[in-house]
């Protein structure tokens, strides 16, 4: 996975130069559905199409799939063909959260789609606009593909998978709902008995960029047989992304995360640290 970060000067450059590339803009707000769509047409990297966590990178909520569940392997075909993704493209997504809201899921579904080369713009839109670069509110018109990926479903870990407790748990949640302090939005306040705590927010800096890899390797456990989940699946893919940085082992996704686990009432809730 190389180049998995890279900085807004890099985009600008591939840009000019004209090199094969998809641009994703996957910033959205979960409190607010439309949101991302609308910031997307106000202002824009040049060419960058949105990329919307409850049209694109999601399934409908369900019970046993939590409020984001991955879409089917031919939906999300369908969509990676109607933005003209192919494996001879590179592909940058980027949000306006450091990466911990969506540019780390829809990172992660490339991958699980088996996209040789996919990036998450480091900063973000922020470091974009602080950089002086383009932006444009046009809405770009893609050329559709015939791409036909192949997805590794080992990337996935299931309820059964986490229940069974030999695998290391990653909870990337905010430490509050870690501990049960604070719950929000699911019914339990809580985490999966033996999890660890990760922050998302943890492994970028004050101007939303990673940290440093040798501050990443430090926050980050370096077992190979680990589960990321947080509330639904989206910022547990910051924990993925941040080993892939590091080109460690990637942990498994637990797409239905909290919301799915504590769906069952019978299922264990731990609290504190």
């Amino acid at each position: 996975m190389k180049d998995v970060l890279i900085d807004a000067r890099t985009l600008a450059g591939w840009l000019a130069e004209g090199r094969n590339i998809v641009v994703l803009d996957a910033r959205g707000r979960l409190q607010d559905a439309e949101a991302g769509r609308a910031l997307w047409r106000e202002g824009h990297v040049p060419g960058a199409l949105h990329a919307d966590m409850d049209r694109e990178l999601s399934a409908p909520p369900s019970a046993a799939g939590g409020r984001h569940p991955l879409p089917s392997h031919a939906r999300f075909a369908e969509q990676l063909r109607a933005w003209g993704i192919t494996p001879r493209c590179d592909v940058v997504v980027y949000d306006d959260m450091g990466g911990a809201l969506a540019a780390a899921r829809a990172w992660w579904m490339l991958v699980w789609a088996g996209h040789p080369a996919v990036h998450v713009l480091d900063g973000g839109w922020p470091a974009w606009r602080e950089g002086g670069y383009p932006v444009e509110s046009v809405s770009p018109e893609p050329n559709p593909s015939d791409w036909q990926p192949t997805f590794d479903d080992d990337l996935i870990a299931t309820t059964e998978d986490v229940a069974r407790g030999d695998a290391v748990l990653l909870d990337a949640r905010p430490g509050e709902r870690f501990r049960g302090e604070h719950e929000p939005i699911d019914p339990a306040a809580g985490h999966i008995p033996g999890a660890r705590n990760i922050p998302a927010g943890s492994l970028v800096d004050a101007r939303a960029r990673f940290l440093s890899p040798d501050e990443l390797a430090q926050a980050l456990p370096q077992d190979e047989a680990a589960i990321s989940y947080c509330g639904s699946g989206v910022s547990a893919c910051q924990i993925i992304l941040a080993c892939a940085v590091l080109g460690r082992p990637l942990p498994r996704l637990y797409p239905g995360s909290w919301s799915a686990w504590n769906s069952d009432p019978s299922r264990p809730v731990a609290t504190g640290a």
